[in-house]
């Protein structure tokens, strides 16, 4: 494993490189627009309509298609929902390996299933394209501010070819291992992450219902053992923190239903290789709980809402 932190230098080294970027989604937009402030030529393709307006206004130029936004571009980077979709776009319908030259770079910075990203590197190294899968860490805020943590699987001298992009939009690089292994490690650091978020919101629901002051006590567990980045970036609680989503309604964030797929890859990953992984498996059923009451699209740290409406 390989940790880079403070690449600002880095950022300057390649710029200009011509860039397609295909989905323009809550991380995929502000991370085309870091790159396109940082001297790259971006071109991007997205199926919404603002999401490409986003764009338009922040720098990047808007292509029709998958396909148009691909040509001339010695780096794609990809930011897609599911693995269906990568795999609809590199290898299915869209077939995007097929129009890319050899030697072109590709990274996918979606988070997929570990099997998904290693298919799709397989049939981008047949075509001599260099691949990464590089999935992300920080959330909108970080990709907003162009400091995400990007958790890296591939070949090392595909990771340093692509360092100098990555650095535009993040500040930390973790090389895990061959392709698939950094969405393994993802996907283990989501799964703690929604156990963490869970239990915090339940604990949390256990001191008031006791009469103890949400604020007080998330201040408390910010400070002893109990603290984590639920406690004193993205506290479930509102009003505790000012900015975190549920500060307003639960808008904007991490949004539940995400939290729900990565959690289901995680126990599809366990299954594959015989792990147990009962926390990850409970929490996945909370935040099915949570999108069965309607708050799907809420950011994820709405799942304490559970503990408190009993719903």
């Amino acid at each position: 494993m390989q940790e880079t932190n403070d690449m600002s230098d880095a950022s300057t080294s390649n710029a200009g490189e011509r860039i397609a970027f295909i989905g323009l989604g809550h991380m995929g937009g502000p991370m085309a627009a870091n790159l396109a402030k940082a001297g790259h030529a971006v071109a991007a393709f997205d199926l919404s309509e603002a999401a490409l307006q986003r764009a338009r206004e922040a720098g990047v130029t808007i292509a029709p298609s998958a396909a148009a936004a691909v040509e001339g571009a010695s780096v794609v980077i990809s930011m897609l929902p599911a693995s269906r979709h990568v795999e609809a776009l590199y290898l299915g319908d869209g077939d995007l390996l097929a129009r890319l030259p050899a030697g072109t770079l590709v990274i996918d910075c979606s988070t997929i299933a570990p099997a998904s990203a290693q298919r799709v590197a397989q049939a981008a190294k047949a075509r001599g394209v260099a691949m990464l899968d590089a999935p992300v860490s920080g959330g909108t805020a970080g990709a907003a501010a162009g400091t995400l943590t990007f958790i890296v699987g591939g070949e090392p001298a595909v990771l340093e070819r692509a360092r100098p992009v990555l650095s535009a939009m993040g500040r930390n690089i973790f090389h895990m291992g061959d392709a698939g292994a950094g969405q393994v490690a993802k996907l283990c650091n989501n799964m703690a992450l929604g156990v963490i978020m869970a239990v915090t919101g339940e604990a949390l629901a256990l001191g008031v219902a006791h009469g103890l002051d949400p604020a007080a006590l998330s201040g408390m567990m910010a400070v002893s053992t109990g603290r984590s980045w639920a406690t004193e970036v993205c506290n479930p609680w509102p009003g505790v923190l000012p900015n975190a989503p549920a500060s307003r309604g639960y808008s904007g964030g991490f949004g539940n239903d995400l939290m729900l797929k990565d959690l289901g890859l995680a126990v599809e990953a366990a299954l594959g290789v015989g792990a147990a992984v009962p926390l990850g498996e409970l929490a996945r059923n909370l935040y099915a709980l949570n999108q069965r009451a309607g708050r799907g699209g809420l950011d994820f740290s709405s799942v304490q809402q559970l503990l408190v409406k009993g719903e």
